[in-house]
């Protein structure tokens, strides 16, 4: 007992570290290239961290020490020659609503064949899977999803039994590491949770696990806020579209912050590595110019993007959804095809509504979770478009938002209304000639 509790408290304080130097963080983009911004920089008192991977190689990261006025040096910057634009290095979040009870099928672990890998019955079956008529879409249509998902997000559980042969290699931008970054890397010492005999337990205030009590202490910690997002929201891919390959890009923290700096490398990195499509399931509060730009490039690729509406339960534009013609918003739905209270709403706002609340998805540890928010209706319609894909190869961000609007309508507050699989899947074959 003395043990575990000694474990539970070098988990919680974490390794003791001296604090970096307070800096302000830039988006520069230049045709001067690498040696003639750090010339300017020498000049204006900035250093050039990295390339963000944009084809032309014209886009870098800069600090400045936090001594320096950010918008003077904006101003400053951009008035030097050869230099296109600059921008802050905003800090965006992942998208998680508040948990309310605990659903059935979290309960419901017999171990059941899912297309070669064993998982639990629950995660199969749950009401929202037939809510969009995931298995109805499979069967009638013979369709498992095709290509690679990239899931731009806090990293993934790479042995989880129903990942099994299912993930292709990704990187950790908060790391600068290649492979696959693993969710428990992130944890300030390993712990490993005991899953036989487990009750669901509220790891925070948005997520209840099947975890041991010691593994939940650990977990409800606002440093782990974010703990198992990017686990959670490549479940629900992974649920729609079974045969789709996962690639995990992790941009975000386990505190759920990240910088738009990491999320353009992940995207060009999408798409350099192939990607058909691009989960979204994070928020920024302001628009960004590079942002925009990474996203039309990917759209000019053929990449499909995808992006959560955000959980402000107003008509308030998030980025990258507000990307309205190029990105496919998606808002929440109750399992009765309400509007959650949580989510965004709004014509303009949102493209498209899929269940959000109770979701029941894998979990760090091998284990599975119930999740809330648009965070977790967003790989829906990533997984449908997964399914499009394994259709036609060729579909674009264009094809598949139309196939997608085939859906079940609400109200205009949810766009074209709340996702159906088995019409939009119907509507892409029909476009096709395929009856």
């Amino acid at each position: 007992m003395k043990r575990g509790m000694l474990l539970l408290l070098v988990l919680l304080m974490g390794p003791l570290v001296t604090p970096a130097a307070a800096q302000t963080r830039f988006i520069v983009r230049t045709t001067l290239g690498l040696p003639g911004l750090q010339s300017t920089c020498l000049i204006l008192g900035c250093t050039v961290k990295y390339g963000l991977g944009d084809p032309q190689s014209q886009v870098f990261l800069v600090t400045t020490s936090s001594l320096i006025d950010p918008g003077s040096f904006l101003t400053s910057i951009r008035l030097r020659l050869g230099i296109v634009d600059a921008e802050l290095d905003l800090l965006g979040k992942t998208l998680q609503a508040t948990a309310s009870g605990i659903p059935a099928a979290l309960y419901d672990n017999a171990p059941v064949n899912y297309f070669g890998n064993s998982v639990w019955h629950g995660y199969v079956t749950q009401p929202a899977s037939q809510i969009v008529r995931i298995a109805d879409t499979q069967d009638d249509f013979n369709v498992r999803g095709s290509g690679i998902v990239a899931i731009i997000d806090t990293g993934i559980d790479p042995n989880h039994p129903a990942f099994t042969n299912a993930l292709v290699s990704g990187y950790d931008f908060t790391r600068n590491k290649d492979g696959t970054p693993s969710e428990t890397a992130d944890l300030s010492q390993s712990t490993a949770a005991v899953v036989d005999q487990a009750q669901p337990a509220y790891v925070n205030q948005s997520t209840a696990a099947v975890v041991d009590q010691s593994t939940a202490a650990v977990v409800d910690n606002p440093q782990y806020a974010a703990f198992g997002h990017g686990t959670m929201v490549a479940g629900v891919v992974h649920l729609v579209a079974p045969k789709a390959m996962i690639m995990p890009l992790k941009s975000f923290r386990a505190d759920g912050t990240g910088y738009t700096s990491d999320v353009l490398r992940a995207i060009y990195r999408s798409v350099q590595y192939s990607a058909k499509v691009i989960n979204m399931s994070f928020s920024f509060a302001a628009y960004s110019q590079e942002l925009s730009q990474a996203i039309t490039y990917a759209g000019q690729k053929g990449v499909i993007c995808v992006a959560s509406a955000g959980n402000d339960g107003s008509k308030t534009v998030v980025y990258p959804a507000g990307f309205s013609n190029r990105v496919m918003s998606v808002a929440s739905t109750t399992n009765n095809d309400t509007r959650s209270t949580f989510s965004n709403y709004g014509s303009g706002v949102v493209w498209v509504a899929a269940p959000g609340e109770s979701i029941v998805t894998t979990y760090p540890f091998g284990t599975y979770a119930a999740a809330w928010g648009t965070s977790f209706s967003a790989p829906f319609v990533s997984g449908a478009a997964a399914l499009l894909l394994d259709i036609k190869s060729s579909c674009g961000e264009s094809q598949a938002a139309k196939a997608v609007a085939n859906a079940q309508w609400i109200s205009y507050d949810l766009g074209n209304g709340r996702l159906d699989l088995y019409q939009a899947v119907q509507a892409w074959r029909q476009s096709l000639g395929l009856y």
